[in-house]
């Protein structure tokens, strides 16, 4: 069997296995894009239920309101009493949820869909109405995302299976046939309930997990679920050995993070012990977790194979060139991200519709209690504590504040291919539309050679003219460094500054000389900076990586990049990693 095939055979049977336990299972998260592939396999998945089974969407702009009920405003000024309107995951109850571009959803969606999954009910308590409504459902999650970009992972936590399509072409499943027939399937979903499994093959599940390096203990859970719905398939009334490496290898092995620990040597056997009761008690007692944990990592991909081996899973993500600044609320631009409560001054936008939903449920009160003055008449009543203020959230803009080491220990080895990097993180600037600023230090000076600009041709320009020699007043460029991003900063940008320097300090702000001193008010001054909480990269300009520089970084909690290394995708990152406030060292 081919690779392709065998990447078919198995997402043809996590349908089907998910079809004989939604609920149970949780779900599927599938990696691939649109496309034939995934539409063949969408389509195989609708074979695997009835047609009385609903399928439903879940869009990744969808509103609170939308996604689990709230007040019917139109019912309820109609009829006069608060009328409840049933939410996407009361409406999907006993279906399947398909999640479209799942690595786009909201973080306050995935949150409540997790909730509804693991209580099993929606809760609906605002508007002046409270409702529990029951709602089980399994979940589909389609990943679309490129590189690192992933579904949030406590959605793929409560999913069973996760399978990429990725690889798969048109002719990989063109000749492929569904080897599940339909009355089978609803067969198993009645005998699940009677299908039991082992104490001892829960436990070896839990063992192989462990020896993935699996922490969550849904993982094991999910997998006694998937092992049940394999023997329920069968038509086995227990948990058999081949549905134990099924679930291990559908389930484990793609949410590995080890390899396994290779097997300890056979210990050496008693002399008085017969060759075959050895070889008997050795398969009862171990071959089960040994062929349960062999599937698994037959799961594992090549390539995580070798990314568990280069020990790079725990590496920084990547992020996006057109994603900088950070978040912020605005009253009057930006992002739509819900509304609040408050009143209607400086410049505040009223949305009606939520006003109104906040007062429709008081009506009657209000209308009994106002029939004196009003006359009885038929309206809406209105007070300030109904109204509802429309909130946004935008970006800052981000500036990027480059302090350069112009002394003579820089300039006798490396201003110019400081210049250079420099250079190649312009050109991540650029694409992010960043203001630049530059400072350079030598002698007893800092001097800001450009204040902030989005000019890249002046940026350039200063940068040529930068001359080099004399001391290396350190403590004076961060603390000119800090004034100027605090500066940027109060007008609602996010600074961000990058150090270029060999950390060697031997000027103090008086301008006399001694390493000592000099070093200890660097670090003072490195200290103030970290304490404003504005992020900062130190880039080691060294012939080769100092225990100076490191310092320095780590006084100001800033991410340390040694030049020698700092190619300019490397360096973009690290830059882009601390404008997100992640990039601390």
């Amino acid at each position: 069997m081919s690779a392709g095939a065998a990447i078919w055979l198995d997402a043809v049977t996590s349908a089907a296995l998910f079809a004989v336990d939604p609920v149970g299972v949780g779900g599927i998260c599938v990696r691939a894009s649109p496309g034939p592939v995934r539409d063949r396999w969408l389509v195989t998945l609708r074979a695997c239920f009835p047609l009385s089974v609903p399928f439903r969407k879940l869009p990744p702009a969808i509103s609170e309101d939308r996604l689990l009920g709230g007040l019917d405003l139109a019912a309820t000024l109609r009829a006069g009493r608060p009328v409840v309107d049933r939410g996407l995951l009361a409406d999907i109850d006993g279906g399947v949820l398909l999640a479209v571009m799942a690595e786009r959803l909201p973080p306050a969606t995935v949150g409540r869909l997790n909730a509804v999954m693991d209580r099993r009910e929606v809760v609906v308590e605002r508007d002046g109405v409270s409702r529990r409504m029951p709602s089980s459902f399994g979940v589909v999650a389609f990943d679309e995302g490129l590189d690192d970009e992933q579904a949030p992972a406590a959605l793929r936590d409560r999913l069973a299976f996760q399978i990429d399509l990725q690889s798969l072409g048109s002719v990989d499943v063109s000749a492929a046939g569904f080897d599940f027939e339909a009355d089978d399937l609803i067969a198993a979903r009645r005998r699940l309930a009677e299908t039991t499994i082992a104490a001892d093959l829960v436990e070896t599940l839990c063992q192989v997990a462990v020896s993935l390096g699996i922490a969550s203990l849904r993982a094991p859970l999910l997998a006694v679920r998937v092992a049940r719905a394999a023997a329920a398939l069968a038509d086995d009334e227990t948990v058999q050995r081949a549905h134990l490496e099924l679930a291990a290898r559908l389930v484990l092995g793609p949410r590995a993070t080890v390899l396994p620990a290779p097997p300890e040597q056979e210990q050496e056997r008693p002399c008085d012990q017969d060759p075959g009761e050895a070889e008997d008690s050795r398969d009862d007692e171990i071959s089960i977790e040994d062929l349960v944990l062999e599937a698994a990592q037959a799961a594992i991909p090549p390539d995580l194979l070798k990314r568990l081996q280069d020990n790079s899973l725990n590496r920084p993500r990547n992020t996006s060139a057109g994603k900088q600044g950070q978040s912020r609320a605005g009253p009057r631009r930006g992002r739509p991200t819900g509304v609040r409560r408050g009143d209607l001054g400086r410049g505040a936008g009223l949305n009606l519709l939520e006003t109104l939903r906040a007062a429709a449920p008081w009506q009657p009160l209000r209308r009994i209690s106002a029939s004196n003055e009003f006359g009885g008449a038929t309206r809406i009543l209105i007070r300030k504590e109904d109204f509802r203020i429309k909130r946004f959230k935008q970006r800052s803009a981000t500036s990027t504040i480059f302090v350069v080491d112009a002394s003579g220990s820089s300039a006798l080895q490396r201003l110019a291919e400081v210049k250079g990097a420099i250079e190649l993180l312009l050109a991540d600037c650029y694409i992010r539309r960043d203001e630049v600023a530059l400072i350079a230090f030598r002698g007893q000076t800092a001097d800001l050679v450009l204040p902030p600009t989005r000019s890249l041709t002046r940026v350039r320009r200063s940068l040529a003219a930068i001359a080099g020699g004399g001391g290396t007043p350190l403590s004076v460029a961060i603390a000119s460094a800090t004034t100027l991003a605090s500066a940027v900063r109060s007008k609602g940008h996010s600074p961000t500054v990058v150090l270029m320097t060999d950390g060697r300090a031997n000027m103090t702000r008086d301008g006399s000389g001694g390493r000592a001193a000099a070093e200890a008010e660097a670090h003072e001054a490195a200290r103030q900076l970290r304490v404003t909480g504005i992020p900062a990269v130190v880039i080691d300009t060294s012939p080769r990586p100092h225990p100076q520089a490191e310092r320095i970084a780590t006084e100001m909690r800033a991410r340390y990049v040694a030049l020698p290394y700092a190619d300019a995708t490397r360096l973009s990152r690290a830059v882009q990693a601390n404008i997100r406030g992640d990039g601390q060292a």
